[in-house]
């Protein structure tokens, strides 16, 4: 570690032992540590018997810090980057640091560990050869739904983050969305004490949601099987095209254009 390194170091996202020996080694031995939360990388640290001096690092401070923090690598310096938990910058902040080190000419060297999206993608039955991390979907509801829509003809395996204060609802517009039949997977808790995995259809998994609290507490993963053969796809697009026009024009000819569009059924469009 004598040239000057940020180390981009993935942490456990729940099981203290996913933290490998080469990132124990790397934590040890840095200068200091950029942290999103310094309260529980604090904790991670202090259960390893790790001291180090920690620098907060967040979406709110990243590009006002980055200068600095290559100053400190420019000075002959090694620090670590972490998130709360995973892998960090998937879903995280980060990126426009290791954008002003690589500007810099200064080394990034990553310290591969836990994610929470492959992990889960890695158990979900569902084709992985080709997949679209969309990480959070957005908190409001007009605009999830808008987004969800432009990725109803998606032949990629989506993967969603989202949170136990929204996951019923992100269900219930995924299905309205991609359709109740769209297999899906859910991991919940991953690696945790309550670690679940539920699969079938987003009709399914929204019904088990609904029915069961605990199936709406942790932190999840929601997975759905992109949009299939030429037929689903052209459905989904439909659909798509129908939402957009059924707020201008009578339902019956919003319909009738977005199957002429898009080759979609007219009467699976019609009433949607």
């Amino acid at each position: 570690m004598a040239e000057p390194t940020l180390h981009v170091v993935a942490t456990p996202i729940g099981n203290l032992s996913d933290l490998s020996p080469r990132a124990l080694e790397v934590l040890r031995t840095v200068d200091a540590i950029c942290a999103e939360d310094t309260r529980r990388t604090g904790q991670l640290l202090s259960h390893f018997g790790i001291s180090a001096t920690l620098v907060a690092l967040h979406e709110h401070n990243e590009e006002a810090l980055a200068s600095r923090i290559v100053t400190r690598l420019q000075e002959g310096q090694s620090l670590a980057l972490v998130s709360d938990a995973g892998t960090p910058l998937v879903s995280d902040p980060g990126y426009r640091l290791v954008r002003a080190v690589r500007a810099a000419g200064i080394r990034v060297s990553p310290v591969p560990g836990a994610c929470a999206a492959i992990a889960a993608l890695s158990v979900a039955g569902l084709p992985s050869d080709r997949f679209v991390f969309e990480g959070f979907l957005p908190a409001k509801a007009s605009a999830r739904r808008e987004h969800l829509r432009s990725l109803a003809a998606e032949p990629r395996t989506l993967v969603f983050y989202e949170s136990s204060h929204r996951i019923a609802e992100s269900l219930a517009d995924l299905t309205h969305a991609l359709g109740s039949e769209r297999p899906a997977a859910m991991a919940r808790e991953l690696t945790k004490l309550f670690e679940t995995v539920l699969d079938g259809t987003l009709g399914t998994l929204l019904r088990q949601v609904e029915d069961d609290d605990n199936q709406r507490k942790g932190e999840f993963v929601v997975m759905v099987r992109g949009a299939g053969d030429d037929a689903d796809a052209q459905l989904a697009e439909g659909r798509r095209v129908h939402a957009l026009l059924k707020d201008h024009l009578p339902p019956s000819t919003a319909a009738k254009l977005a199957a002429e569009i898009t080759g979609a059924p007219r009467k699976a469009l019609y009433g949607q």
